[in-house]
């Protein structure tokens, strides 16, 4: 069983000793119940990842040592999730999902139809950083304070297209809501998308309103997309919408 990871922001050099968080060490000795001289890997996007010892194990916390360096670091695609806060466990599962699927950077965006009523920024780092441990990746994704969609839009920059999830159409008695104005497929638009960086918004339960449509619509980076021909839970249009992205566009490619 390979050794557990621990992401460690401090410079890691050989012979480093470094305090783990008080989180990691109540997860480190009470979950793994680790002891000194057990062996972890620490690593981040900066130095890469290494192989460490636990050095000292007390109730006041717990420290490793930096041993040797296993692998060199390796940068996470320049990808954007940009989405609607749902229900605590559905918001949890997109965090989680998103940072096993290489999302950089995470931004919930609060919409006319958005439901939760808070979000915890520092809980949803937390399961991020877990994510990225259990996953292999150099970095954790970098989570945004909540914005209202709009101001999180204000001075975007136009180089980065946004791929947003449009299921609405413009005919509310048509199934899926017909066929004008609806996107075209996302993995057929995506062939057409330069590589580089790139933004995916996916909407509150109920979608976006009429208002919001227009909005995005209007403006030139934006690129409406559809899912296919089955209403998805916010939760499961955000996974299913990063993983056809890794595939064609993102990191799959060259695994």
């Amino acid at each position: 069983m390979p050794e557990p990871r621990l992401l460690i922001e401090d410079v890691l050099r050989p012979g480093a000793e470094i305090a783990l968080e008080e989180g990691q060490a109540r997860h480190v000795g009470a979950v793994l119940r680790l002891d000194a001289g057990d062996a972890v890997r620490v690593f981040n996007a900066r130095d890469g990842e290494w192989r460490a010892r636990i050095a000292a194990k007390t109730k006041r916390g717990m420290s490793v040592r930096v041993e040797d360096k296993l692998r060199e670091p390796r940068a996470t695609p320049d990808l954007e999730l940009l989405f609607a806060p749902v229900k605590r466990h559905a918001t949890d599962l997109i965090v989680e999902k998103a940072t096993e699927l290489g999302a950089r950077r995470l931004r919930p965006v609060i919409t006319q139809r958005t439901i939760a009523e808070t979000v915890r920024t520092e809980r949803l780092a937390a399961i991020a950083r877990e994510a990225a441990e259990q996953t292999e990746r150099f970095d954790a994704p970098e989570i945004a304070e909540p914005q209202p969609l709009a101001k999180a839009l204000d001075g975007w920059d136009a180089a980065r297209p946004l791929i947003y999830a449009d299921e609405a159409g413009d005919d509310a008695a048509a199934p899926w809501g017909g066929e004008r104005g609806r996107g075209r497929p996302l993995l057929e638009t995506l062939a057409d998308v330069p590589q580089g960086k790139l933004a995916l918004l996916i909407g509150p339960e109920g979608g976006f309103t009429a208002e919001e449509r227009r909005m995005l619509r209007g403006m030139s980076y934006v690129i409406p997309v559809s899912l296919g021909p089955r209403i998805l839970r916010a939760e499961t249009a955000a996974i299913g919408a990063l993983s056809v992205i890794q595939a064609s566009w993102g990191d799959w490619r060259g695994v």
